[in-house]
């Protein structure tokens, strides 16, 4: 489906590898400031001779084409460098959540048959990634030699590279990894580079933890690459001075977009190692950044609501990713009194998708932005359909989202049942979310089959009660799960996190959704919350569905 009047007879398809993308923005402009992130910058030639130097260490320690290599970093200049040095070599880089604890760590090791992983040795009142890797490995510390290791855990994984000064029992530490490096030359990394295929895998990355067992999703360089260029080149129009912000982290395929964009038009790409409000208005400001990356509420919640909002200036900005059709109204309103200007698209995707399938664009109503989620990317085909029955529904009807195209991921590792569960003998994607497109071809999410409550027989979708929980003056933001129930099945119960200063209690929301909801659909119980559980950016039902489970006694 065409739609919005835009013409893709223009449209050149643009796949590479992650290794000749950066490759190709460093031959647009060598000195340009490539990344930025608080207290480093770099250019496009500091950058690509990092990573040439961190590929010939990598590849002396014995990661060649195809080996999974898991980065366990903080979102940083290094963590882009390290994704290219594996890249460069061949390698599949596997994104390791940096809040992971010591069993998940275990389990993705495990799971993704990691032959390495890269982290260093910062060590904050957050983060020490040394401490949680001995306590995911306990023989670590018994290891004789650092680049063969032998673990009972993880029976692939050889080697754990430790960048920084320090050392620490079983790990490669600097000094042996910079002696590495003097033993492989830049031409042998560019004969490594020129092997690798475009339909190879370029990196797994886990679903994003909102269920207890996480999947591994296989992405192409292809889709990797040829999504970014789709984006910011064709649909959101970056010019060689794009200056594109997320302060998300960089194991995010969203936040991961957003860099190789900018990248791939040779602009530069700011970051920020972990979200704070004060400091993204700040980079705005300062850094005069053009686009912004930011799709989840808990964040836009938290910089319209610190004390510097109103004084930054917002000037700079000409387009936004935001997701304002999910949001309170109030938080797209701040936006269009704070930078009128400023073109707001949303977005519609998933990791099975490489991150985006639908999103806005310059041809569309701007109005549209804060309504819907956009159209699918020129490449990219989406339909609604009966879940059961697999007919296609209308014009605003809902059903199961279904994608098609080159942006899918090639399944899911290890997991034959679920990616076929997944993808169907046609190709189409199976997202199990629901969705309807209107009039004009543009998305709208509606929640997802498996965030469905069934109470007494009826479907309740979570979505539903959350987004009317939201319209009222006290609720920052709200989360809906299922409980069970002997007499109903399920009942619907909700977290709320308050707005600063304002009080409320459970008994008023209850009645406040009772007004708006059929019976069926109110929460029986409300508890309130200050910090979410989260993952890499959603916050994980599952944990707070366990927690009020514990509290009241119940069972499955």
């Amino acid at each position: 489906m065409v739609t919005q009047g835009e013409d893709c007879a223009p449209i050149r398809i643009s796949a590479t590898t992650l290794g000749d993308l950066l490759l190709k923005g460093w031959d647009k402009a060598p000195n340009k400031e490539a990344l930025v992130f608080p207290g480093e910058r770099k250019t496009y030639d500091d950058v690509v001779q990092s990573v040439l130097k961190r590929a010939r260490g990598l590849k002396a320690l014995g990661i060649k084409r195809g080996d999974h290599v898991g980065i366990l970093l903080p979102s940083s200049i290094e963590f882009v460098e390290t994704l290219f040095a594996n890249a460069m070599c061949g390698a599949v880089s596997v994104l390791m959540n940096a809040r992971y604890k010591a069993p998940e760590m275990a389990y993705v090791a495990e799971n993704a048959d990691l032959a390495a992983v890269i982290t260093n040795d910062m060590v904050t009142e957050h983060i020490d990634f040394g401490c949680r890797l001995t306590e995911a490995f306990p023989d670590l510390t018994d290891t004789v030699d650092p680049t063969a290791l032998t673990l009972s855990g993880a029976p692939l994984l050889k080697r754990i590279i430790m960048l920084g000064g320090r050392s620490a029992p079983g790990f490669v530490d600097q000094a042996t990894f910079d002696a590495a490096v003097e033993t492989v030359s830049e031409a042998d990394i560019h004969a490594c580079r020129l092997t690798v295929r475009v339909r190879d895998t370029a990196m797994i990355l886990y679903t994003s933890g909102t269920s207890a067992n996480p999947k591994g999703c296989l992405l192409s360089h292809e889709a990797v690459t040829r999504e970014a260029s789709n984006l910011a080149r064709y649909r959101w129009s970056f010019q060689p001075d794009e200056r594109a912000w997320s302060p998300l982290p960089l194991f995010h395929i969203a936040a991961m977009l957003c860099m190789l964009g900018a990248v791939d038009v040779g602009g530069t790409f700011i970051g920020q190692p972990h979200f704070d409000a004060g400091e993204s208005l700040k980079q705005i400001e300062e850094e005069k950044v053009t686009m912004m990356f930011l799709p989840f509420v808990t964040f836009h919640q938290a910089m319209i609501t610190h004390p510097d909002w109103t004084k930054a200036d917002m000037s700079s900005v000409r387009l936004q990713n935001s997701c304002f059709a999910f949001m309170p109204e109030r938080v797209g309103q701040a936006y269009r009194d704070k930078a009128p200007n400023m073109l707001q698209v949303g977005t519609m995707g998933m990791t099975e998708a490489t991150g985006i399938a639908t999103t806005g664009g310059y041809a569309m109503d701007p109005e549209m932005g804060f309504k819907k989620l956009g159209f699918p990317l020129p490449g990219i085909e989406l339909k609604i359909v009966d879940p059961e029955t697999g007919e296609e529904k209308g014009i605003d009807e809902r059903g199961e989202i279904l994608i098609r195209g080159y942006n899918l991921f090639d399944g899911y590792y290890k997991d034959p049942e679920k990616t076929a569960q997944a993808l169907d003998a046609e190709g189409w994607y199976h997202s199990a979310d629901i969705g309807s497109i209107d009039e004009h071809g543009h998305a709208m999410f509606h929640g997802r089959f498996k965030d469905m409550l069934k109470v007494g027989g009826e479907n309740v979708a979570a979505a539903e009660v959350e987004t009317v929980l939201a319209t009222h003056p006290a609720v920052r933001l709200a989360q809906v799960v299922g409980l069970p129930d002997e007499r109903l099945a399920e009942i619907p119960a909700a977290y709320v996190e308050r707005e600063d200063g304002v009080e409320v209690e459970a008994e008023e929301l209850i009645a406040y959704t009772k007004q708006r909801l059929a019976s069926f659909k109110v929460p029986r119980h409300i508890r309130f919350i200050e910090e979410w559980p989260m993952s890499a950016s959603k916050i994980q039902k599952f944990k707070l569905r366990g927690a009020l489970m514990e509290e009241l006694g119940l069972k499955d």
